[in-house]
């Protein structure tokens, strides 16, 4: 059975940091984050491609950072200068195809169910 667990979240002031982790039974072609706010529609955060390749949205570039221990199968989402918009719902995904994994990570077959991030100012 194909389980990713979140872990990490948690609430930090304006301008902290926190590491999210994400645990998975097996291994992916890809893994990412999305997020969702309250009242606000999903939106993907980071992807990481099995060659290590990461791609992020435009809000979170350079504050970010997608990366993935193989070994253990578990991926991180370091997020640095958070923001209170930053606070939402997060996400982990994997997919298991090629093609999907250069797709929308919101569309990726395998979800978690989600750590709470708080932002405060």
């Amino acid at each position: 059975q194909v389980q990713l667990v979140e872990s990490g979240g948690g609430s930090v002031q304006a301008g902290g940091s926190l590491t999210l982790s994400c645990t998975a039974s097996s291994s992916y072609n890809c893994m990412g984050w999305f997020r969702q706010a309250p009242g606000e529609d999903r939106e993907g955060v980071a992807v990481i491609h099995d060659d290590g390749s990461a791609q992020y949205a435009d809000s979170v570039k350079g504050r970010f950072t997608i990366s993935q221990d193989n070994a253990k199968n578990i991926l991180y989402l370091q997020m640095n200068s958070l923001e209170p918009e930053d606070t939402a719902i997060y996400y982990c995904a994997a997919d298991s195809d090629y093609v999907s994994c250069f797709g929308d990570v919101l569309e990726y077959t395998y979800q978690g169910q989600g750590t709470q991030v708080t932002v405060s100012s």
